[in-house]
């Protein structure tokens, strides 16, 4: 097949409401287009409901949706963000896989709350979890978001620093799948892996470990790269044969999701290359 050029600028790493963004599918193609894009992919973190919502609305936008999720993985007892993209978002496999994941999520949050109660934080974890329909991821940035609204704590960000933060006082690790069954998923569903934002993780010798296990790429475009770690984590694909992505990683909670969004994508020889090496 051939894979013809165009010029494009796609967001491949955008949260929607379907896990811990704040707006819905349709409200991010609405900003994807004032921001100029062409093309984004809905990340979800553990989560493919958004993917569907943003294509009934894609033509009317004129913008191409790259199915995608974002899967939190383990990796030797450390967790490794992976981005899959051109995944058969609708494989029943996948869909049984990520809805057990969900539930494991779920349970944290309630090991979470038990710990926040011994800090003086009383937040009902039955009505809390009723707030939210079962075919949303939840995470931590929900319970900081209802620390916010029973007054435990003065806004989203002092949650994390002082009390849910990794490390912190009720903070509860998240159970998550080995990285080698998630990319062996990912391959079998014909899509393509990437390490998201390994600056933020990983020293120089980590991330070619993370490479021996089958990724197929890099995010190399983030918020938390420095133009030093773009043009090194650049050199590492090329040295590798891999692929690159890049995005914004967009949530439009705090202030810098909106300075990033649209600031930082791919353009259509990223594009082309992923499509070239799926067909």
């Amino acid at each position: 097949m051939t894979v013809t050029r165009k010029n494009i600028k796609a967001d491949l790493h955008i949260h929607s409401n379907f896990s811990d963004g704040k707006y819905s599918p349709l409200e991010l193609l609405q900003k994807a287009k004032e921001a100029g894009f062409s093309a984004i992919s809905i990340t979800d973190h553990d989560n493919i409901n958004g993917i569907e919502a943003a294509l009934q609305h894609s033509d009317e936008y004129g913008i191409e949706i790259i199915p995608g999720i974002e899967f939190s993985t383990d990796y030797n007892g450390k967790e490794v963000h992976i981005l899959a993209y051109f995944i058969d978002y609708k494989n029943q496999a996948l869909i049984e896989f990520i809805e057990n994941i969900r539930k494991s999520r779920v349970e944290r949050l309630r090991q979470m709350i038990k710990r926040l109660s011994q800090l003086n934080c009383i937040i009902n974890a039955e009505k809390f979890l009723g707030k939210y329909s079962s075919n949303i991821t939840l995470g931590r940035p929900h319970l900081a978001l209802e620390m916010v609204s029973v007054k435990f704590v003065k806004n989203y960000v002092d949650a994390f620093i002082r009390f849910i933060g990794d490390g912190k006082p009720a903070y509860v690790k998240k159970p998550n799948p080995d990285i080698k069954t998630v990319l062996n998923i990912i391959a079998e569903l014909g899509g393509l892996s990437f390490i998201a934002h390994p600056g933020k993780y990983f020293k120089n010798t980590q991330i070619q470990e993370i490479i021996e296990c089958g990724v197929d790429g890099i995010e190399v475009m983030h918020p938390s790269h420095s133009y030093t770690d773009i043009n090194y984590f650049q050199k590492v694909a090329a040295q590798n044969f891999m692929l690159e992505s890049g995005g914004s990683d967009f949530h439009g909670i705090v202030k810098n999701d909106f300075e990033n969004f649209g600031n930082f994508y791919v353009t259509d020889r990223e594009i082309v290359n992923m499509k070239r090496r799926l067909y």
